[in-house]
């Protein structure tokens, strides 16, 4: 009998309401959940503008390498991590540098042309392929002991509302562009779903705590503990949203520039709410894939609570002699790997559901950017730094390659989750195969 149809037969047996759906589907002792073979997840966590290569990248190749300031954060979870030094967006074509970065940066195919105008080179439309998040969540959706509720889900930090190519990084297909969402509230709503008004700001559980009790007790005392604990989560989550209400009531709006959603201040709250429910979604096995986009290729941010005023990008101009704006850039991509590090912890202390280990040890956390250096707008030594155990690669490594098509990559990717592809985008990029890992 199909999953759907056991899920509805338990709901109407137990007189349980659709609602009760994402508490239950990842409890295994009541057959929904997917157990047949380890769950595998793949995370892609951007950041823009580039990174100071001098306090980035590891100076030494192998196991034994010191990480710099950039990626100091990464130190608990060293052994853990594998660095990618060499690894070239070699995609050309209509668009400016940010423009294909960020849009052949998960797709490694070129650009529709288009008429979206950016810096001095010419316009360009939508990327003209599926991204590899997509790929993947594809070929898992395609197999019902990997099918998961969602697939994938796309989530952001103040990543403005415009569509245009320098805000998007995952595609559906040829001229697909997938916005993420970056509002904690409404990804809430997306996964738990009949929220009541948003100005009440009523509670899932209250309407919920006698078809919880009916579920407990007809489950094993493991997946009881992981029911409170899911119960648990989703009652905090909520007492976040309505603080977070409650104190945007007692103050005046700022006024911001068009198309920015978000205050840019509460880029760092939103960003540890954004983390707990994709660590969330995961233990749940809401989706096998994710994305986490912090603003846009582009993104102008202020991160003032790092005691900075000037915009990321604008900084990201300043040439190498500048060392007060090197130290600032610095500092930025040190707070984003610090994001990192959170995600990757998060993942590494929450036990994997019915299954052995962390949700990190079945987790690969893949952080990039659209640039390798924002002063000179290369396409070359684009930051790849990979966390986590999910596809089995050997970690602990700072790997140092000449100048590889990042289609390589995407194609490790793939095969790490058995999708053995043979090309992935722009088939000139990928007459090697694979980039090895293992």
């Amino acid at each position: 009998m199909p999953r759907a149809t056991s899920r509805r037969s338990f709901l109407r047996r137990f007189g349980l309401s659709a609602a009760a759906v994402p508490f239950i589907m990842n409890l295994p002792s009541l057959g929904f959940a997917n157990q047949v073979r380890r769950k595998q997840r793949l995370v892609v966590m951007f950041s823009p503008n580039g990174i100071v290569p001098k306090t980035f990248w590891p100076d030494e190749e192998g196991s034994e390498f010191t990480l710099k300031e950039s990626l100091a954060p990464l130190e608990p979870l060293k052994d853990r991590t594998l660095v990618l030094h060499g690894v070239c967006d070699r995609v050309r074509g209509d668009g400016d540098s940010h423009m294909r970065g960020i849009g052949c940066l998960l797709t490694g195919i070129e650009l529709f042309p288009g008429n979206i105008q950016g810096g001095s080179d010419t316009p360009a439309g939508w990327a003209s392929g599926i991204s590899i998040d997509q790929e993947i969540k594809n070929f898992l959706q395609a197999d019902e002991a990997t099918r998961t509720r969602f697939g994938s889900l796309e989530f952001g930090v103040m990543v403005p509302d415009r569509a245009d190519t320098w805000t998007r990084m995952s595609y559906a297909g040829a001229n697909k562009p997938i916005a993420p969402i970056d509002d904690p509230y409404q990804m809430f709503q997306r996964l738990y779903g009949q929220m009541k008004d948003r100005e009440a700001l009523g509670s899932i559980l209250d309407d919920l705590q006698d078809d919880l009790k009916k579920v407990s007790a007809a489950v094993s005392p493991d997946d009881r503990r992981l029911l409170d604990e899911h119960a648990a989560f989703v009652r905090e989550m909520e007492q976040e949203l309505r603080a977070a209400e409650e104190a945007k009531l007692g103050h005046a709006v700022p006024v911001l520039e068009p198309g920015v959603k978000e205050e840019n201040d509460n880029i760092p709250t939103i960003s540890k709410m954004q983390i707990e429910l994709l660590v969330n979604s995961f233990a749940n096995d809401f989706a096998r894939t994710a994305t986490l986009q912090y603003t846009n290729s582009v993104g102008g941010a202020k991160m003032h609570w790092l005691d900075i005023d000037r915009g990321h990008h604008d900084l990201s101009h300043e040439p190498d002699s500048n060392d007060d704006a090197q130290e600032k850039l610095t500092k930025i991509n040190r707070w984003f790997c610090e994001q990192l590090a959170h995600l990757a912890q998060r993942l590494a202390e929450t036990p994997e559901p019915g299954g052995t280990g962390s949700l990190l040890d079945n987790t690969l956390i893949v952080w990039t950017n659209e640039l390798g250096q924002g002063n000179s707008h290369t396409l070359d030594n684009i930051p790849f730094v990979l966390v986590g155990g999910g596809l089995d690669f050997t970690m602990g490594r700072s790997l140092k390659f000449r100048r590889q098509p990042h289609n390589r990559l995407l194609m490790s990717l793939a095969h790490g989750f058995g999708h053995n592809i043979e090309r992935f985008g722009n088939p000139d990029f990928c007459n090697r195969g694979p980039l090895s890992l293992s």
